[in-house]
């Protein structure tokens, strides 16, 4: 009997051994996959747009617009446009999906060399000008003729840029269509790209006919892109209908924000919402704020509630006429303005990198809307911050949103004995404010009576603001 124990005890310990050096084994063979991997990681950090296949004019092109490397949806995207493969590029706002399909197009325009090579569509007027900005900038050095068509502009000034054959238009649907049913000589029956930015914001904006009254008149044998930061019912619907065989690049599975944007919640009552706007705008001050609210009017009414505050704000909306809201763009982006108050017409796609600070006035019906308003800050790797105000009308609205990104927000902190002490300036605002819209509303409703003018954000107001001062003045010296 114990020599049988003597045994055991023996394979006990080299079974034992053996287990310490098969552990040992495993050990190094994870150890070497790590390894491996950080070594591809490494590898993948240093890929260049040379290495993607991009040519040397280009690669050019991309040093002096300080793109230093490829973003992820690039290097995904980009290989495969240039086999001539269509695609779908799903990645989170602000990941240079731009770039993506410019460079291809460019490429391909270099070898084959034609008029109207490329349309690229786009839900709204800003991103139509942002894009052929992007593309101009790029194709600076070969040449490249752009022609953006979008509603709000003169129909004969477009008639004439396009009679000009520009090898890209970037367009909304509405008046492109408008174009081709009534631009004499204007036609895409030789279009050898189609891109469609923003693809579910063109849907959701109902611009389904028009997209397909386009696609009746387009060559079948084409390029098509689809790229989006969410993927819709309807999105899935129009990759059936007009792509071939196409690739799915998908920088982010779930709808997610980028790391380096930091994001609050601040649960406060309707009635003070007007009040702790001011007290994080000036305790934030030295920044340069986007502040998204729900309404045109409200756009309007919060840009002069500010400036009555001697705070630089200005609105864009849909409701101003399109030289309007380039300029209100124009102001913010040479920072002259450092707030701009504005609709969902700009939470999609316009890239202001020096935008510090996203604020949510009004919480975003959608709760995608929401992804792509903070995507306004935290661009291209720098960092930013977004505070969402939360009424208690608001709480079931920001739980979705909390849903959809998958986290739960920190509480915006603030004192509300410092925040109340600018109660009584902000009522005197809200008042002064009130005068101006009813003002602005009377003076816009002669002009309309007169000759049909639109409506904008006129910083006239300002003048308004003064004469409702000054009467007080007169009063005493009388």
């Amino acid at each position: 009997m114990p020599e049988g124990k003597e045994i055991e005890e023996e394979n006990v310990e080299s079974s034992d051994e053996e287990n310490e050096e098969s552990k040992e084994s495993e050990n190094k063979k994870v150890a070497d996959e790590n390894e491996e991997k950080t070594n591809e990681k490494d590898d993948s950090d240093n890929v260049t747009f040379k290495d993607l296949g991009i040519v040397d004019v280009l690669c050019e092109a991309c040093d002096e617009l300080k793109w230093k490397k490829p973003s992820k949806i690039q290097k995904e995207a980009i290989p495969i446009a240039l086999q001539g493969k269509d695609i779908i590029g799903l990645a989170e706002t602000g990941s240079g999906k731009t770039g993506a399909f410019a460079l291809p197009i460019l490429q391909a325009l270099l070898e084959n060399p034609q008029r109207y090579f490329a349309l690229i569509l786009t839900p709204t007027r800003e991103l139509a000008f942002q894009i052929s900005e992007q593309f101009e900038a790029i194709g600076a050095s070969i040449g490249v003729k752009c022609a953006v068509i979008v509603g709000g502009m003169d129909m004969v000034a477009q008639a004439l840029t396009l009679s000009k054959k520009p090898h890209i238009i970037i367009a909304t649907p509405g008046r492109l269509v408008d174009h081709l049913e009534n631009t004499k000589g204007f036609n895409l029956r030789a279009l050898k790209y189609l891109v469609m930015d923003e693809a579910d914001r063109i849907l959701n904006m109902d611009f389904e006919v028009e997209v397909d009254k386009i696609l009746r008149v387009i060559p079948r044998e084409r390029r098509t892109y689809l790229f989006s930061a969410t993927m819709t019912k309807k999105v899935q619907k129009l990759q059936r209908a007009s792509l071939q065989d196409p690739v799915k690049v998908e920088v982010s599975t779930k709808y997610q924000t980028v790391d380096k944007l930091q994001q609050y919640y601040i649960f406060i009552p309707v009635k003070y919402k007007d009040v702790y706007l001011v007290h994080i705008l000036n305790e934030m001050a030295g920044n340069s704020f986007i502040v998204f609210v729900a309404t045109c009017a409200g756009a309007l009414r919060v840009a002069l509630l500010l400036r009555n505050l001697g705070l630089s704000a200005v609105p864009l909306h849909g409701q101003m006429s399109q030289n309007k809201r380039l300029a209100a763009l124009n102001k913010f982006k040479s920072k002259s303005r450092s707030i701009l108050i504005c609709t969902d017409v700009a939470s999609r796609g316009l890239d202001i990198p020096h935008v510090d600070v996203v604020l949510n006035l009004d919480i975003p019906l959608h709760s995608k809307d929401y992804i792509h308003r903070v995507g306004r800050t935290a661009r291209a790797g720098r960092s930013g911050k977004a505070v969402t105000f939360v009424t208690q009308y608001d709480v079931e609205l920001y739980q979705r949103i909390e849903q959809l990104i998958g986290k739960q927000l920190p509480l915006y902190k603030t004192e509300e004995s410092e925040v109340m002490v600018l109660q009584e300036r902000v009522g005197e605002a809200q008042r002064l404010t009130k005068i101006e819209m009813k003002e602005l509303e009377d003076k816009r409703s002669v002009k309309t009576r007169k000759r049909g003018a639109d409506s904008d954000d006129t910083e006239e107001a300002v003048g308004v603001r003064r004469r409702i001062k000054g009467k007080p003045n007169k009063k005493k010296r009388r």
